[in-house]
């Protein structure tokens, strides 16, 4: 996979901590994966927010990471450390997170 392919599985993909849109499945997947993030906790909301908008405008696309199974604190941590990566740097880890995401979706089909 190359960055075309990032992009376009991005498209369609919510910014965490905001509520999916979009096919049923897949807003119930990425429901299910982002159950970590506390949507009451209106710091860490606020901290997500403002995070999502400064990879955005430094990188051009949605932050992606596995969030199943991790914190709301560790996603944003992760996303705090990862807008000091270079665009080829980042482009790196977030296919590895693509890879790391649909690994687990497919188990979860597999596993049905």
């Amino acid at each position: 996979w190359g960055e075309d392919e990032l992009n376009a599985a991005l498209s369609a993909h919510p910014r965490i901590g905001e509520k999916p849109t979009g096919g049923q499945a897949h807003a119930a997947l990425s429901r299910q994966e982002q159950s970590a993030v506390d949507s009451e906790n209106e710091r860490l909301a606020q901290a997500l927010q403002e995070g999502n908008a400064r990879y955005e405008a430094r990188f051009g696309r949605v932050f992606l990471i596995r969030a199943k199974g991790r914190s709301g604190e560790a996603i944003l941590q992760a996303l705090t450390r990862r807008l000091q990566h270079t665009a080829d740097e980042e482009v790196t880890e977030a296919l590895a997170q693509l890879r790391e995401i649909t690994m687990l979706r497919l188990e979860g089909v597999i596993g049905e």
